[in-house]
């Protein structure tokens, strides 16, 4: 097939942590790649290769330049929801295929059944999807293994204590490169039309271990404090919004004593076994430095 034949992917969430990954996975595989950010100056942070195109989800109009001629769309909504639908109904009037990054709401594991306002979000845009017939994949990643930048890298550069609740809650983190891949092979390989794939890492780690795995990634010993939830409330307030703290507590908690949920899908669809956390610190080590 040669490239001429291929219409271009759009990605949204361009310059995200799975977006901007996408798209190199897209141009490595020969695939031409479009770009939609809300701000023109983010091209510059873009391969020269790719397309880039200025609109924003919340003014659906805005879109269709960059969905004309498009065959497929890579789809994650971080935006407020009042726009879904007819954000939705616009991917259907140009393009026959999205990919949408969602998360696993409808896992039978107690760490993805607590009260989520994201994950009423993300089935409402599902079943927008299905009532379209626009041809569908849903990827569906558990944790993040960069989630842990977030959390813990700040205490680690300045050399604290990192404390934190629910030290045994166990999850299996997924590295975003593997999620990445997985949505560029599900873009423009055929065979994943109705996919529906919860993505995650190998193994089954709790919080202190997954501190643990950085410390051995750095060489150093990490030390770590559990901390009540009110504590982690008071220490987050004003930097995270409450109902996202709420919704990782309630998620935490139910999630003590109960081996993560572990998926095979990445290596399904890849055909090689998905990253370790350990690989992920191992290659991330930089950014809990000093220097970074």
């Amino acid at each position: 097939m040669n490239q001429i034949d291929i219409p271009p992917v759009l990605v949204t969430g361009a310059t995200g942590r799975v977006g901007r990954l996408v798209i190199d996975q897209l141009l490595d595989a020969g695939v031409p790649v479009r770009a939609l950010t809300r701000r023109s100056e983010a091209a510059a942070t873009l391969p020269a290769k790719v397309e880039v195109f200025t609109g924003d989800l919340t003014v659906p109009g805005s879109l269709d330049p960059a969905l004309s001629g498009a065959g497929a769309v890579f789809l994650v909504w971080t935006a407020p929801p009042q726009t879904v639908e007819a954000v939705v109904e616009r991917l259907a009037a140009h393009v026959r295929r999205v990919v949408f990054l969602s998360s696993p709401h409808q896992t039978p594991h107690p760490l993805f059944q607590q009260p989520n306002p994201m994950a009423v979000l993300h089935a409402g845009i599902e079943r927008l999807i299905a009532a379209t017939g626009l041809e569908s994949t849903i990827i569906r990643p558990g944790m993040f293994a960069s989630n842990s930048l977030a959390w813990w890298a700040p205490a680690i550069r300045a050399g604290e204590v990192v404390q934190w609740p629910y030290s045994a809650a166990e999850s299996a983190p997924v590295d975003d490169r593997d999620i990445a891949a997985v949505a560029a092979r599900t873009l423009y390989q055929g065979g994943h039309v109705g996919g529906d794939y919860v993505l995650t890492g190998p193994e089954s780690l709790t919080q202190a271990a997954q501190v643990d795995v950085i410390g051995d990634a750095l060489g150093r010993r990490i030390a770590f404090e559990e901390i009540t939830p009110d504590e982690f409330r008071s220490l987050w307030e004003g930097t995270v919004s409450r109902s996202a703290v709420d919704m990782l507590l309630a998620a935490w908690s139910a999630a003590v004593g109960q081996p993560a949920y572990i998926t095979t899908a990445v290596a399904d669809i890849l055909g090689t076994a998905p990253r370790t956390f350990r690989q992920w610190a191992v290659d991330h080590a930089i950014a809990f430095t000093e220097s970074s």
